[in-house]
């Protein structure tokens, strides 16, 4: 009866959740942790998808073990998913529903493809519009040659994290067209922070680099004309501890190097 009764609500879900969009992030055997694959999954999904808000995390299990284990460990994947959203500030609506299937779904003859969490999101109308490429930045790249830094204007992190704020994506926006108009362009992307006297807290120059990088390979740019590195606060514009926010500001900030033309 329960695995009717499973079976059922989860027809109903499916019917309900049509009109919006789904992710799957799959699981190891008997795990709740994220692994490697799908750690990459959804940082490239942070990436493409700026105004996603979440309504819904389910989670999934194969066959093996009892209902009563596989319920806790569904629950304990969502808890995993949910965690990581909130980490990297990926908006989540008040009153998200989280459910747990167990193995009480239409399980997969494939048992990998039923370990699994489903987040369903809506992308919300974006507040910008694109600027052309050739504003600002493409002149700068223009005038460059090997070697020369040019600062990433108004692109900006949610505080002690990689997530790029979606305010951010007319520059984002601005640098892959510059990428796409120039097939032989190559840069190296650099990250910096502000305000430690010593030290990167969780590698967070480096993450942030990452984050830009993440983003072009999720929108086709070929990663050979790509690499990144964080430099922490080893190569500050002011010296630390900066005077102002407007040292802190300048300090903080993403370069490209060019690396070829």
């Amino acid at each position: 009866m329960k695995v009717k009764i499973g079976l059922l609500f989860f027809l109903l879900l499916a019917a309900s959740v049509q009109a919006q969009e789904k992710l799957e992030v799959f699981f190891d055997f008997n795990k709740y942790d994220l692994n490697e694959v799908a750690v990459n999954q959804l940082t490239v999904w942070l990436m493409t998808h700026q105004n996603a808000e979440v309504s819904r995390i389910y989670g999934f299990c194969d066959s093996k073990g009892t209902n009563i284990y596989n319920d806790t460990l569904s629950l304990k994947r969502v808890k995993t998913v949910a965690d990581f959203l909130k980490a990297n500030n990926i908006p989540i609506q008040n009153d998200y529903e989280i459910r747990g299937f167990g193995e009480d779904f239409r399980q997969s003859k494939v048992q990998a493809e039923n370990r699994k969490v489903l987040i369903v999101y809506a992308i919300k109308k974006p507040d910008f519009r694109p600027v052309p490429a050739s504003v600002g930045l493409q002149d700068k790249i223009n005038s460059s040659k090997s070697g020369d830094k040019i600062k990433l204007e108004n692109i900006n992190f949610y505080n002690m994290s990689s997530r790029i704020i979606p305010e951010s994506q007319n520059s984002l926006y601005e640098l892959l067209c510059a990428l796409q108009d120039n097939p032989a362009l190559k840069i190296e992307i650099h990250g910096h922070i502000c305000c430690q006297l010593s030290g990167d807290i969780n590698n967070l120059s480096v993450s942030r680099a990452r984050s830009i990088y993440n983003y072009l390979i999720a929108k086709k740019i070929d990663r050979k004309r790509l690499s990144y590195k964080g430099f922490g606060v080893t190569k500050p514009i002011h010296p630390i501890p900066e005077k102002n926010d407007r040292e802190q500001d300048e300090n903080r900030r993403v370069e490209i190097m060019i690396v070829g033309k």
